[in-house]
């Protein structure tokens, strides 16, 4: 019998990715497909008084061009506009009316025969403006901040108590605005089925919450709009909410009454989500042994006018760290741009990223080793609700990441490691982030011929859902990986919620294995009816599927063929399905927790940095395919690569305009940035968060990473940086 969970398992899906027959959102076709091109506001904040279509309108193959003015009807209720993870105030209306919200806003949709007709014609769109004052500078309204929720409750007196303290650390750290770059565009086609039904083809991580989005927007009945996204290059949370390409293909496609695609390009993409730019203030009180007395953790944010996304980037100090006196806040500031959206590990890469770089700076001020001031400090509980953790084996990532980077051989002051002409620098950080789960719903048609196809309404956003769903299925049906199909992101599909959050694994395994024991019970009792049955006696609950058959755990050798029992039964397929829910515990605390090691060797001349060896020692339960769990995190480590070394959104702020919208001057990690990666898998047996002791693995390689890499650069420049990115101008200055 093959058992495909836990081991190095390929993508079920590689061949058509590979092979190119993966279909994504803007490769779909239709008969009579026409294309739309955005056109987008050149001011931050203010309205239009005149928009001139007339020159756009004499192209040849221009077909419409849709305005706030001659747009069809949408909703006029912020209700229905907000999606199931939309955060609170009124969303935005792309065409809605004549009010200027953000630079780079929607204002018009081109319509043409084809995609460069459009692009061209965009060109020739009149827009004058009546501009209205605006801001959008974080840093210098920062004094407008307003509290959020708090997202811990206080502990103890931490401003007396960091008053008190032998040896304190205060520092700000700025994390910029970073955007999303997937490699897939953002885009939609929206296929006309006549009747005011359409089919519509979309770049998102949750195809029902679009689904249920349109038909709110557009007034329409649950089956007059399928949503599809049987692949997605790239979302890292920037598909958590249907993006406005998606409501402007809808209202074309109905307006015209014909498929409509539209792409955006790479730098409308800098107008959408995008992780919001952070200053976050800490203050660590200790004493002399490294103890801590208290934290404070303060976050202030960027968010639009309109929206208040908030993430929970102060507080992660409570799961890690003992502190009898500690306090968080988290602030907004509203400026004129788009609302911010989450982007891996939201909230803990930046706060932890402060949280970590502050740890490293109390350790060299103590003089202690940077892993024996965290053990010293070292949590057992979640103190922010004093709850013991499911399973936590952080001590062991460190120890196990240590090892393996060769840590003790570190020197412990700065600028005193070499390799010729450059000074090395060895960093560590801590990893943390939540380990969740949802309800998900599974079906599964098993056919007498041993074939087995599960389908959920699941995105797999390039993650490897496809992938850990057939394995569950294939050990729990007893049958070969290559028998089980798997049918995804389909909104007519059993329901899923959006993949975020690194829930996705843990919660579709539990429903397969939910759908796949309903058909097992169905088979043993077919299997106990059939005449001279060698399974007369058995106890469904002692029943196996292995190897095509049904077999009891109690009788050796007592089997009996799946096929023949579904042909005794007159059975062509016996069909499941499954809502799995998680029963609420509020017991414990759920989280997966890393430990990065970094080294940096940097040109003393020139202040170049090189990353040149990272090791993640990561705890996060029972991993389900080590191949593409390890894929997860190296892709996590190159991110968190470019969070300390490369990437920041860079505004214009006379003119509240991105400046380098664009991936030729927004920075990215490319191959010669990346070196040595090593990943390890700490084992981490947890029967108290889920049946199959799950985590999820999404977020936490990311979280800590460009902590590890700063405090590398502190280590081996004598220069801390506590603005990122970490770039040679302020190296060198």
């Amino acid at each position: 019998m093959n058992a495909y969970v836990g081991t190095p398992t390929s993508r079920v899906d590689g061949r058509a990715k590979v092979t190119g027959a993966a279909k994504y959102a803007g490769e779909f076709t239709a008969e009579g497909l026409v294309h739309g091109f955005v056109v987008e506001a050149t001011i931050p904040r203010g309205r239009i008084v005149r928009l001139d279509t007339s020159e756009a309108l004499k192209v040849a193959g221009v077909l419409d061009v849709l305005t706030h003015a001659n747009r069809p009807s949408l909703a006029d209720k912020d209700e229905a506009w907000k999606d199931e993870v939309a955060p609170e105030g009124s969303p935005f209306r792309p065409l809605y009316d004549d009010l200027i919200r953000f630079n780079g806003q929607p204002i018009a949709l081109v319509i043409a025969e084809e995609w460069e007709t459009a692009k061209f014609a965009a060109t020739l769109v009149r827009i004058d403006y009546e501009q209205d004052g605006f801001a959008t500078d974080l840093e210098a309204e920062r004094g407008s901040a307003r509290e959020m929720d708090k997202p811990h409750k206080p502990r103890g007196d931490a401003k007396a108590a960091l008053a008190a303290a032998p040896l304190r650390h205060e520092a700000d750290y700025l994390i910029p605005t970073e955007h999303h770059n997937p490699m897939e565009l953002y885009a939609t086609t929206a296929v006309w089925e006549g009747d005011g039904k359409l089919t519509v083809y979309d770049k998102t991580q949750g195809v029902q919450n679009v689904q249920k989005f349109l038909c709110g927007v557009f007034d329409k009945k649950s089956e007059e709009i399928r949503v599809l996204s049987p692949y997605v290059g790239g979302a890292f949370g920037s598909g958590l909410r249907p993006q406005y390409q998606v409501v402007l293909a809808t209202l074309a496609a109905l307006a015209l009454k014909r498929s409509v695609r539209v792409v955006l390009t790479r730098q409308q993409m800098y107008g959408l989500g995008y992780r919001p730019m952070t200053i976050e203030h800490v203050a660590l009180g200790a004493r002399p042994d490294g103890t801590l007395d208290a934290v404070s953790h303060e976050a202030i944010a960027v968010t639009s006018r309109y929206e208040d996304f908030s993430r929970n980037d102060a507080g992660w100090a409570e799961q890690l760290y003992k502190s009898p006196n500690s306090h968080f806040s988290h602030k907004l500031v509203d400026l004129d741009v788009s609302t911010p959206c989450d982007m891996r590990a939201p909230g803990a890469a930046t706060g932890v990223l402060a949280l970590e770089c502050a740890m490293d700076e109390l350790a060299v001020a103590l003089k202690l080793d940077p892993i024996e001031l965290r053990l010293k400090c070292y949590s057992d509980r979640d103190q922010s609700e004093d709850l013991p953790y499911t399973s936590k084996q952080l001590r062991e990532c460190y120890a196990r990441g240590a090892e393996a980077f060769g840590w003790a051989r570190r020197t412990l002051a700065p600028r005193s490691m070499r390799d010729g002409k450059e000074l090395v620098g060895w960093g560590m950080a801590t990893g943390v982030w939540e380990a969740l789960q949802m309800p998900v719903a599974v079906r599964i048609v098993l056919t007498a011929n041993g074939h087995a196809e599960v389908s959920c309404a699941a995105s797999d956003i390039g993650t490897g859902t496809y992938t850990i769903v057939a394995q569950v299925a294939a050990d729990a049906l007893g049958l070969p990986i290559e028998n089980i199909s798997v049918r995804l992101a389909d909104s007519t599909l059993p329901q899923a919620p959006v993949e975020g959050g690194s829930w996705m694994a843990a919660s579709s395994a539990h429903a397969v294995l939910g759908a796949a024991e309903d058909i097992r019970q169905e088979l043993a009792r077919l299997a106990k009816a059939m005449p001279g049955s060698p399974l007369a006696d058995l106890d469904a609950a002692n029943a196996t599927l292995v190897d095509g058959m049904i077999a009891s755990n109690g009788k050796d050798g007592a089997a009996v063929p799946i096929a023949d029992v579904m042909r005794h039964g007159k059975l062509e397929r016996i069909e499941k399905e499954k809502l799995n829910q998680f029963a609420e515990d509020k017991s414990h605390a759920r989280n997966t927790h890393s430990a990065v090691f970094a080294e940096v060797k940097v040109d003393e001349e020139l202040g170049v940095i090189r990353v040149t060896r990272v090791v993640s020692a990561v705890a996060a339960g029972r991993i389900l395919n080590t191949k593409t769990g390890r894929s997860q995190i190296m892709g996590s480590v190159v991110w968190g690569i470019g969070m300390a070394l490369h990437e920041e959104t860079m505004m214009d702020h006379r003119f509240g305009r991105i400046m380098n919208a664009n991936i030729a001057e927004y920075h990215i990690p490319v191959n010669a940035d990346i070196h040595d990666i090593d990943v390890i898998f700490v084992d981490e047996p947890d029967s108290r968060i889920n049946r199959m002791g799950i985590k999820g693995l999404g977020e936490i390689g990311i979280v800590g990473v460009p902590a590890a890499i700063a405090n590398a650069v502190y280590h081996a420049t004598g220069k801390r940086i506590r603005r990122f990115p970490i770039t040679l101008d302020k190296l060198m200055d």
